[in-house]
């Protein structure tokens, strides 16, 4: 394979937590257990040389304090450091073992100008994240490589049945903060308790929760080749959408995504009568009574979808698009999240961690935020990454949002779209701004 001439591990050991940690066991809940059939979440940090000051040629990305730092990190996040396995009952679980998370150092003949379009692909996987059998149970999994030109590539995996974006980067910020400030650092706790969000006795479905909780994502085998692609909208172009959908008030991710769908649905030509839906994800910490604490570690995301006519999507006016978000997303309340999990009890019956492949119906898109994620804070003393992203993105009619690293006011959307309509899609992507001249990184 290509992988193992461009990348080679010299590396291979098990960081587990400085100290002793609780030796428990975590039931998933049923928000969890939602999520656990996505299997790890794969990432990759950039970081180039740059000379910073204290750094010597030697101490760069050095291993042992990375190795030191995590293993600081992993006594407050000490689930990470177990194993996801089925208790008696068949019901999945994280033993807090403390057996550690694999630790890969590796080096390469490549450089990151190799990889300058930042784009997701099967050999960023291959290369970077570290491989993780799904029945070993490991929640995450690092991999360090240095690269010729100096420079250095984090890669992580991170199981989704454990945390969700917010409580990973919670995680991956203490590692940071350890690593660059040592016994210094200040580091906010994560919550363990997880019962807030367990279901109801008996379970109860408020009569309206479904129609705008989505519980489940159904892919099925793609018909036709999928690619990535990146677009991205300029500060001025957000700032467009946003006049066309009412002003500065409405949410960046309701307009771009109310612009990603619209197009999508022109450039599948979509029969005017079928039903097309776009879903996503909400954070629902702040929308429990009380919130759930600062730093609930786990999975606090619930499905919601907006289902149209295609003609009333692809012909209608981008305000009233990005209207429907917004009103779905203003629905999310104590009572919906209770109803969501309540269903999720009754309708999980069997658990199932394997890892979901395929697409999304041709009618369907799912957007992914990852705006206002601290992807861009991990500063392990030798300065923030160049660029970060997920490795891999193979699920046809998946589209991720997330903020430039130079915190412009820009927009990146990361697109896996079917490759008989990727030019299409490009064309109405930026017809909107007429002349404005564009950039794709």
């Amino acid at each position: 394979m290509a992988g193992e001439e461009e990348v080679q591990v010299v590396e291979s050991c098990f960081v587990m937590p400085a100290a002793a940690t609780p030796g428990r066991a975590l039931r998933l809940l049923p928000l969890d257990l939602m999520l656990a059939n996505k299997g790890h979440t794969p990432l990759v940090h950039f970081y180039r040389r740059c000379g910073s000051v204290g750094t010597t040629k030697d101490d760069f990305f050095d291993v042992a304090r990375l190795k030191t730092a995590l293993g600081k990190a992993l006594v407050a996040f000490y689930p990470l450091a177990g194993r996801l396995r089925p208790d008696a009952k068949g019901k999945l679980e994280i033993d807090c073992n403390g057996e550690g998370l694999p630790f890969l150092v590796a080096r390469s003949r490549l450089t990151a100008d190799d990889f300058s379009d930042f784009k997701p692909s099967p050999r960023l996987r291959r290369l970077f994240v570290p491989l993780v059998d799904d029945s070993a149970g490991i929640l995450c999994a690092i991999q360090v490589t240095f690269l010729k030109c100096g420079g250095v590539v984090l890669g992580t995996a991170t199981h989704h049945g454990a945390v969700d974006g917010t409580a990973a980067f919670h995680f991956f910020r203490t590692w940071s903060a350890f690593s660059r400030d040592g016994d210094r650092a200040v580091v906010n706790l994560p919550y363990h308790d997880r019962t807030r969000l367990c279901a109801r006795d008996p379970p109860i479905v408020h009569p309206d929760a479904l129609s705008t909780f989505f519980p489940k994502i159904i892919l099925s085998r793609t018909l036709g080749p999928v690619v990535n692609e990146v677009f991205t909208l300029q500060k001025d172009q957000v700032s467009t959408l946003k006049h066309i959908c009412g002003g500065a008030s409405v949410s960046t991710f309701s307009v771009v995504s109310a612009h990603v769908w619209q197009c999508m649905c022109l450039a599948r030509r979509l029969p005017p009568n079928s039903t097309t839906r776009l879903s996503f994800v909400a954070n629902i910490r702040r929308s429990m009574m009380p919130p759930l604490p600062d730093g609930y570690f786990g999975n606090a995301l619930i499905n919601l979808s907006v289902a149209d006519e295609a003609r009333r999507i692809a012909l209608g006016e981008l305000a009233y698009i990005a209207r429907r978000i917004r009103d779905t997303i203003s629905r999310v309340n104590d009572e919906l999240v209770h109803s969501a999990v309540d269903y999720l009890e009754l309708a999980l019956t069997k658990t199932d961690n394997s890892t979901a492949l395929g697409s999304l119906p041709a009618t369907d898109m799912r957007m992914v935020s990852w705006l206002g994620m601290p992807f861009y804070d991990l500063d392990f003393s030798w300065g923030k990454p160049l660029a970060t992203l997920c490795a891999e993105s193979n699920r046809g009619g998946f589209a991720h949002l997330l903020e430039s690293v130079q915190g412009d006011g820009s927009v990146r959307v990361i697109m896996c779209i079917e490759a008989a309509v990727l030019k299409e899609f490009e064309c109405l992507f930026y017809a909107k701004f007429g002349a404005m001249m564009y950039s794709k990184f």
